[in-house]
């Protein structure tokens, strides 16, 4: 609890006022990700190498932009600084903890932006749906990541709208027009979320399964793979919740 407080002390004043209030749930996250770090290795590793695939196969490497780089864990930030130019982390929040990393990397070719990438706000003020439309402004981008960023986009979306009656059509929205975003971009994509999540106990019985895409067509999937968000004796000593990955 005391790494947790200090993280969060430490990142009030490096965050912007608007997005203070999602500083807790990313130090959440963290103290999450460090009791889980053996559970999630894998999908760690796996999700890494999807996005140095995609690096790969760019034709120029000067720009890539990472939405979601949050924790940098499922990231290859020291890679991805040595094949391009330029890396720009995208995310509401990027912690102190985050932050320290990096400079003690000496990373000089990264940069950081804070930005709400759900376009949720602008949709219920009638505005055009357009969340990526930021990336157009970007100078020589060859690469565009979404990093394990479209379920939360989704589940902070459904958050938000909690009580409204038929809120489905507007989830699919939200995270539709993320998919529409990185299609409309003139650069590679790499595209690694979790699409759904099952509840599972000791015998393997399965006893909900939740998608977390709401129905939106994420189209073609290169690669796919189960992660432990919650394994066993996080939450419970007798439940388990994995959560069924794709990469494209």
């Amino acid at each position: 609890m005391i790494l947790e407080a200090l993280n969060y002390a430490a990142s009030w004043p490096l965050t912007s006022a608007a997005h203070r209030l999602f500083i807790r749930s990313s130090v959440n996250l963290w103290a999450r990700a460090n009791r889980c770090a053996t559970a999630w290795a894998e999908h760690e590793r796996r999700t890494k190498a999807a996005i140095l695939a995609a690096a790969e196969g760019c034709r120029q490497r000067r720009t890539v932009v990472v939405l979601g780089s949050g924790l940098l864990r499922d990231v290859p930030v020291v890679e991805l600084s040595r094949l391009f130019d330029t890396v720009v982390l995208v995310d509401l929040v990027h912690l102190a903890s985050v932050r320290g990393w990096l400079a003690m990397k000496r990373l000089k070719n990264v940069r950081l932006i804070e930005r709400d990438l759900s376009g949720l706000d602008p949709l219920l003020d009638g505005q055009p749906l357009e969340p990526l439309a930021f990336l157009r402004q970007v100078p020589y981008l060859d690469l565009v990541v979404s990093a394990n960023l479209l379920s939360q986009i989704g589940i902070g979306a459904a958050r938000r709208l909690d009580g409204q009656a038929d809120k489905g059509p507007l989830l699919r929205q939200v995270i539709g027009a993320h998919v529409e975003g990185l299609a409309q971009v003139s650069a590679e994509t790499c595209l690694v979320t979790d699409i759904s999540y099952t509840v599972i106990d000791r015998s393997g019985g399965r006893h909900e399964t939740v998608d977390l895409m709401h129905g939106a067509d994420l189209g073609d999937v290169r690669a796919e793979w189960d992660w432990p968000v919650i394994p066993f004796g996080e939450e419970s000593r007798d439940y388990q919740i994995l959560h069924h990955v794709i990469a494209r």
